[in-house]
C-alpha cells in the first residue's frame, strides 16, 4: 500500500494482520461456508441485538446519521475470524466495522465492541482523520473510544482485577489506548506512549457526541436529549 508517495509498507503495519480475512479476500458474504458457521450466525444475532437495543449503539448511529454518515448493517458491519488478541476493528479503507466472531461470545461484550468501533466510525465521519499516516490521529480516536465506550467502566475493570487507585479511569483509558495503538501499528512502546501522552488531555476531554462520559444507560439518554436539543438550536439560527 502506498500513501502519498511514501515508502510502500506491508498490510501488517496498519493492523490488517489481525484480520486475516481482510487480507485473503476469500470470505465472501452469503457463501455456504459462512451460513453454516455457528460463530458467524451467533455474531450476526448479537450484532442485530446490539444495534436494536443498546442505547450507546443507537445513540451513535443517530449521531452519525445527523452528521451525514448513515451506517447500514449489511454494508458497514462484518462478522469475521480475527487474530486471538482482538475483538473488533474499524477498517477506514472500506468504512467497515469488523466484529471478531471467534472472540466475542457474550452480548455485553458485543455491545461494548460495537460502541467502541462506532466511536471510531463517528470520528471518521466528522473529522479528517488520517488513520494511516498520522499516529496522533489514531491515538486520539483510541483515547476517545476507550473513554466513551464503557471499556473502562468500574464493572469491566473489576472483572480484569484492576481497581482501587486514584484517577483510575484516566489511567485505564491511557493504557487501553496505548495497547490499541501498539496492536495495529509497528512502532516501539516508547514512541506509542509518547504520542498517546501528547494528545491525551485534549482527546480525553473531547466528549462528542455524548457531551459527557457516559457511565450508564441513563447518561446516554440524557446525552441523546442534549444532542437533539443542540441540533434544534443550530437549525434555528
Amino acid at each position: 500500500m502506498e500513501q502519498g508517495g511514501e515508502q510502500q509498507r506491508s498490510d501488517e503495519d496498519y493492523g490488517y494482520g489481525l484480520f486475516p480475512k481482510r487480507k485473503e479476500g476469500k470470505y465472501k458474504k452469503g457463501s455456504l461456508g459462512e451460513s453454516l458457521f455457528t460463530f458467524h450466525n451467533k455474531c450476526q444475532l448479537m450484532l442485530h441485538l446490539a444495534l436494536e437495543t443498546s442505547p450507546y449503539a443507537k445513540f451513535l448511529l443517530g449521531a452519525m446519521k445527523q452528521s451525514g454518515c448513515t451506517a447500514y448493517r449489511d454494508r458497514h458491519f462484518s462478522c469475521e475470524d480475527c487474530d486471538g488478541t482482538v475483538s473488533g476493528g474499524f477498517d477506514a479503507a472500506t468504512s467497515q466495522i469488523v466484529l471478531c466472531q471467534n472472540n466475542v461470545h457474550r452480548q455485553s461484550h458485543m455491545n461494548r465492541v460495537v460502541t467502541h468501533e462506532l466511536i471510531h466510525a463517528f470520528d471518521h465521519c466528522r473529522a479528517h482523520v488520517d488513520w494511516f499516516n498520522n499516529l496522533k490521529h489514531l491515538a486520539c480516536s483510541e483515547i476517545r473510544a476507550a473513554n466513551l465506550s464503557g471499556d473502562c467502566s468500574f464493572g469491566n475493570e473489576l472483572s480484569r482485577l484492576n481497581f482501587g487507585f486514584k484517577r483510575h479511569h484516566q489511567e485505564c483509558v491511557r493504557d487501553r489506548a496505548l495497547r490499541s495503538v501498539l496492536a495495529v501499528r509497528k512502532v516501539s512502546p516508547e514512541d506509542a506512549k509518547k504520542v498517546v501522552d501528547e494528545v491525551f488531555d485534549s482527546c480525553f476531554n473531547d466528549l462528542a457526541p455524548f457531551g459527557r462520559i457516559p457511565h450508564s444507560n441513563n447518561d446516554v439518554k440524557f446525552a441523546s436529549r442534549d444532542f437533539q436539543n443542540r441540533n434544534r438550536y443550530y437549525s434555528n439560527l
